[in-house]
């Protein structure tokens, strides 16, 4: 574990935990919770994760959300557990309570009528392998696991369909760790923060844990009332306060806000 903001108590912070009113804990997925998969069905949590989020949400002392790019419903059964915590899928567009009600953004005509496009303009290029995936609010091309050469050339490809597209009110092109997405622009993980921050007391212990370049506007908004984790083997250059490593010190952070033991 390393301390990336000078000016940050990591070890004050922690000691705060056990003591504050409320406690929320907002988690990624893919990469942060379960390692990378080329079969995004298949990643399942590092072993000993499902069980960490069940005890602090059997506690009750924790609000865990879970706030992903892929559909909420999606990752109810990968995260099995006994009872689904809140859930924000696609960016931020689908908002899955945990007594089952899903509450979802709308596109506009012209933001659906853009990703349509997006779709036909990308399979109407060679894939070499890649893989489309069309979510409610976006389009993604997924190449993880594909050799570096076909990766170049899938993704010039698709960068120069796309970007004219990307140009249009409304829409962002991004990068993502395996892939590239055209998305609305009308929500993303820092709105999912954001509203979860609205309905959260002052007094609270907050944090949020992400490993991809789509998590930095989450750790930006973090900086004003709790802290934001990176979460991946090697660090990387972030706005996070803190880099810890999967699953080991994953497990000994979620291990800590249950029970207040120091981490090594």
């Amino acid at each position: 574990m390393r301390v990336l903001t000078a000016s940050l108590d990591l070890h004050g912070f922690l000691a705060r935990i056990a003591a504050a009113r409320e406690r929320v804990l907002m988690l990624d997925y893919d990469g942060t919770l379960a390692p990378f998969q080329v079969r995004p069905e298949r990643a399942l949590p590092y072993p000993g994760v499902t069980g960490a989020l069940g005890e602090l949400m059997n506690d009750g002392g924790t609000r865990v959300v879970i706030i992903s790019g892929r559909s909420a419903a999606e990752l109810v059964p990968l995260l099995a557990l006994a009872r689904h915590p809140e859930i924000w899928g696609c960016h931020g567009w689908e908002r899955l309570l945990p007594d089952g009600e899903l509450r979802a953004q709308r596109l506009s005509a012209h933001e659906a009528a853009t990703l349509e496009d997006a779709e036909r303009a990308a399979r109407d290029l060679p894939s070499g392998g890649a893989r489309i995936e069309r979510k409610p609010a976006s389009i993604a091309l997924h190449w993880r696991g594909l050799p570096a050469l076909h990766i170049a050339r899938v993704r010039k490809q698709v960068e120069a369909a796309w970007s004219a597209l990307a140009e249009h009110d409304g829409m962002e092109l991004l990068s993502f760790d395996g892939g590239i997405e055209l998305r609305a622009r009308g929500c993303n993980k820092q709105h999912a923060v954001k509203a979860v921050l609205s309905e959260t007391g002052p007094d609270s212990a907050i944090a949020y844990l992400g490993d991809d370049v789509t998590d930095e506007d989450a750790f930006a908004v973090m900086k004003l009332r709790g802290i934001g984790v990176l979460v991946r083997p090697e660090c990387r250059e972030t706005v996070a306060d803190v880099w810890i490593r999967p699953p080991r010190e994953l497990l000994a952070f979620l291990g800590h806000w249950r029970t207040g033991r120091r981490i090594a």
